[in-house]
């Protein structure tokens, strides 16, 4: 998968993330953003690699949660 290309699987997912996750030191709402983008992205990957359905769908509430962590640490 070329840094351009939209992941097709759950792993793909997971490599994309690390590669793009904030530094330690990132400010709250760019930790937010990272979380809203990736659970965007494990939804479409729940369409996608049906195999990992579930799992993708797991994982688009876990980051939708850690989204919220950030948005009430944000006060809003």
């Amino acid at each position: 998968m070329s840094a351009t290309t939209t992941p097709q699987t759950l792993s793909e997912a997971h490599d994309h993330a690390r590669r793009v996750r904030p530094k330690p030191d990132a400010d709250l709402l760019t930790w937010q953003a990272f979380h809203l983008r990736k659970a965007r992205l494990h939804a479409e990957i729940a369409d996608i690699d049906r195999g990992h359905h579930h799992e993708a769908l797991y994982w688009v509430g876990y980051e939708q949660r850690k989204a919220a962590e950030f948005a009430q640490l944000l006060g809003k």
